[in-house]
């Protein structure tokens, strides 16, 4: 299989593209940080199992030129993992920043539909695809200071139910694997704007997932027989539980 793993430098796209290449598939990998992108390449064996675009998930111009220049056994892509997003401050709706928002929408939203609608037709065209979107836990519990990155959450939610239902008859699987608590990736630490301090103290005291986690379940989604589709995984440490309903009390 060939690859396509966004926001792949670090966290979860790492971890998923070593798994991938671990158990010979060939990876195409898409993030801004050439330096890493090079580094993970190198560890991955090369250009032989892994090719790299440096560039923001943003840029569709710059992406559909690069997949037009990879080489011929990269060209076809059989998955699709839609991994690039990002949360953005944890400030109640009347005192977030709106510009947060407005990239979470950018990146969560718009960069991941953009991105389907530029393979999807090739997989079509071969009968053989998988889109798989990685959306999150908060897009079907709400908390306080999630607001729009749990909207955004919810629409990857609601997106890949959708694309299912106009896929079912072109041999195309669409998957979407919502993680709760996640550690070891910069997920915390993007959010909190690079304050380690605050980063460190969302995981403190808790055994939360790991990337090599989430890793497994899009191998594992990925790697069924082609006539099992898997619609939704949600995954949460055991240290985690759906919250019980809050209730204000003057």
């Amino acid at each position: 299989m060939v690859v396509f793993i966004t926001g792949a430098s670090v966290g979860f796209g790492e971890a998923s593209a070593r798994k991938f290449v671990a158990h010979g598939h060939k990876v195409i990998l898409l993030a801004r940080r050439l330096e890493k992108l090079k580094a993970l390449q190198d560890s991955l064996g090369g250009e032989q199992n892994a090719q790299i675009i440096a560039c923001d998930v943003r840029d569709s111009t710059q992406i559909e030129s690069a997949l037009q220049n990879l080489p011929q056994d990269f060209r076809h892509i059989d998955v699709l993992v839609n991994n690039a997003g990002l949360a953005l401050g944890l400030q109640s709706a009347d005192k977030a920043n709106i510009a947060d928002w407005e990239e979470m929408i950018q990146i969560n939203v718009l960069a991941l539909v953009r991105l389907t609608r530029l393979l999807l037709p090739q997989m079509v065209a071969r009968k053989k695809g998988h889109i798989i979107n990685i959306g999150s836990i908060a897009g079907r519990y709400p908390y306080p200071g999630g607001n729009v990155y749990g909207a955004t959450k919810a629409f990857v939610r609601q997106f890949s139910l959708n694309l299912r239902a106009d896929l079912y008859d072109k041999h195309i699987r669409v998957s979407n694997i919502e993680p709760g608590l996640s550690g070891g990736s910069e997920f915390s630490l993007v959010r909190f704007k690079g304050d380690t301090n605050l980063a460190n103290a969302v995981y403190e005291g808790t055994k939360p997932l790991l990337p090599q986690d989430i890793a497994e379940a899009i191998f594992w989604v990925a790697t069924l027989p082609s006539h099992v589709n898997i619609n939704t995984i949600e995954l949460m440490p055991t240290t985690q539980a759906p919250a019980a309903l809050n209730v204000y009390k003057e």
